[in-house]
């Protein structure tokens, strides 16, 4: 029995136990590589992470993919960037990672390429769409093992041009996935590099896999401090999202890192086109904007910042959640290590400026972290459509993803989750006080457009 609400905007997600069932994950395979076969693939690659679940679920996948035909190249182990690298390098016809991602250890899920895009929205629903169906392509296919670490870590090693100063990081895998590929890249690159939590255990024995949490970024911070580093890097469950702290302890969210990689992007290639979102702060837009760059203010979500970035030729992209994506000198897709590595060799070129000197000269403003308002799935767009025409009639709005107000002090945001029945508010204001009253006042439009 298929559970219709595994089948998410970004990805396919689920209780692994429950339901995620062998039945389920082979039909789900069986009918993505349908997808594959009827765009003319014959191979796809299959990587997962570390979770308990993972190798019943990668079985079960695998089996699904060959009765499609599928030729499987098995990556093995490995974070979410390593697969999609794969398929990049391999001319594989898609992949797919066995991953929950950030979410508890019971969780399991799908991230999905056809070809080398990412699936998202109809796609994702199409598979639903053929598993009930049976619109199912009948083959023989076939699998085999390849080692994808190696050739990784050589291609970004020789992609990256470190300077001359010796940089002492931190970094904390989670327990997740990410933790040894990242130890093996960044001391290939010559750091000094002291490892928390590299071990991959899928239970997440120390703490949860999120590097935007409260908790880790506390961890981190303490990571800095004891070992004197000049940062600290965090990865999520499966390596695609970044945190970072910096040598004073501070967290420098995903906005704030745009900034310093959109710098060092426009430096090279004047006038690049550069995406971020909507939750992102007016700052990263001022600042491409005042450096002759092209910034482009779009939906959350990182399956649609890479459609977006193909379709404007973006060189960079970016989310708060510390997804970033580089085309510049890369492949597009977001890489928690990758994008690791292009902030140590920045940083590695400042020989007499810290991570947070590099960013004092960014105006101060003042920020709520995202805000969670519960509302049923079956709700919340109305809502968020009703707040949107009452803001409309008030002030500037931005409505690509939500709604974003904007005032001559600050903005604010209402819009509604993709993933879980949440609306998610944000505010930014010059004052702290400022912030607080535009927060209340669109708390108060989404009770009252609630009822």
């Amino acid at each position: 029995m298929l559970s219709e609400h595994i089948f998410r905007a970004y990805d396919i997600r689920g209780i692994a136990d429950t339901e995620l069932t062998d039945d389920v994950v082979e039909g789900i395979g069986h009918a993505l590589g349908s997808m594959a076969a009827a765009e003319g693939a014959r191979s796809f690659g299959v990587g997962r992470d570390c979770r308990v679940s993972g190798p019943r679920l990668r079985e079960a996948m695998v089996r699904g993919l060959k009765k499609a035909g599928m030729q499987v190249v098995d990556v093995g182990e490995v974070p979410t960037p390593l697969l999609y690298f794969a398929v990049h390098t391999l001319g594989l016809g898609g992949g797919v990672q066995i991953t929950g991602s950030h979410n508890p250890p019971e969780f399991n899920g799908f991230k999905m390429m056809l070809g080398k895009r990412t699936l998202h929205g109809d796609e994702i629903l199409e598979i639903a769409d053929r598993i009930r169906t049976g619109r199912l392509t009948s083959g023989d296919g076939s699998e085999r093992a390849h080692d994808i670490v190696t050739p990784y870590v050589d291609y970004v090693a020789s992609n990256i041009h470190m300077g001359p100063r010796k940089l002492k990081v931190a970094i904390d895998g989670g327990n997740g996935i990410a933790g040894p590929t990242a130890t093996l890249l960044y001391e290939r690159l010559g750091v000094d590099l002291t490892g928390y939590f590299i071990e991959p255990d899928g239970t997440f024995p120390n703490h949860h896999p999120d590097p935007t949490t409260v908790e880790t970024v506390e961890i981190l911070a303490e990571h800095v401090h004891r070992d004197h580093a000049d940062l600290a890097i965090g990865f999520d469950g499966d390596g695609d999202r970044i945190g970072v702290v910096d040598a004073e302890g501070q967290v420098q969210w995903g906005d704030r890192l745009m900034i310093l990689f959109s710098r060092a992007v426009l430096s090279e290639v004047p006038g690049a086109t550069i995406v971020s979102e909507v939750k992102c702060s007016k700052t990263l837009y001022d600042d491409i904007a005042a450096r002759g760059g092209n910034g482009i203010m779009w939906r959350t979500g990182h399956s649609p910042i890479k459609a977006k970035m193909k379709e404007t030729q973006a060189a960079l992209g970016g989310e708060m959640s510390g997804h970033i994506f580089f085309a510049h000198r890369w492949f597009g897709f977001d890489d928690a290590l990758y994008a690791g590595a292009r902030l140590l060799e920045i940083l590695s070129h400042h020989t007499d400026q810290t991570l947070a000197q590099l960013l004092s000269d960014v105006p101060v403003m003042y920020a709520t972290p995202e805000v969670r308002a519960d509302c049923p799935d079956h709700l919340k767009f109305d809502v968020v459509t009703r707040v949107v025409e009452a803001l409309r009639a008030q002030y500037p709005v931005i409505d690509i993803d939500g709604v974003r107000v904007t005032f001559p002090d600050g903005w604010g945001l209402v819009r509604a989750s993709n993933t879980q029945p949440v609306l998610v508010l944000r505010a930014e204001a010059t004052t702290p006080e400022r912030r607080d009253e535009i927060l209340l006042m669109l708390q108060g439009l989404v009770a009252e457009h609630s009822r």
